[in-house]
């Protein structure tokens, strides 16, 4: 979206993908800020929201009922945003029926907090793969 750079490179080989209903939001959001930070035409504005539609048509969107609000009230191992911990808890909630379910993320205190509870991680490096210290992964399922 917006051409911008760091596209998860995995993307293409999602099967499944899934996400809270925050999703929707942050995406749109996000058209609306380059709108007024990169003075978008009213005309690439309206082309963006719609790729941002029609992609998240692919999605199977979880909704934030109590069961996600209440568990991100609760403690998680690290420093975690309102926000991060409803997606978060999103996956902890769906990964009770897909226990193999990935998150892919560019923001690196959710993906900080998601290894932490046990998620592989796409998108955002670890702290010792961004020093150059871990070894790459190898075999990863895709959902």
């Amino acid at each position: 979206m917006l051409a911008e750079p760091g596209r998860l490179r995995i993307w293409n080989r999602i099967t499944h993908p899934v996400s809270s209903e925050l999703i929707r939001v942050e995406a749109l959001r996000t058209v609306d800020r380059a709108r007024i930070q990169l003075q978008l035409e009213a005309e690439d504005v309206a082309e963006q929201r719609a790729s941002v539609l029609e992609a998240l048509e692919a999605f199977d969107i979880a909704r934030i009922g109590e069961p996600v609000l209440e568990r991100a009230t609760e403690p998680f191992p690290t420093t975690l945003g309102t926000l991060d911990a409803i997606h978060l808890s999103t996956a902890l909630l769906l990964r009770e029926d897909i226990p193999d379910l990935e998150l892919a993320t560019h923001d690196a205190d959710l993906a900080t907090a998601a290894r932490a509870v046990g998620f592989r991680v796409h998108g955002a490096p670890s702290r010792t793969r961004a020093r150059g210290t871990a070894r790459p992964r190898s075999g990863e399922r895709r959902r």
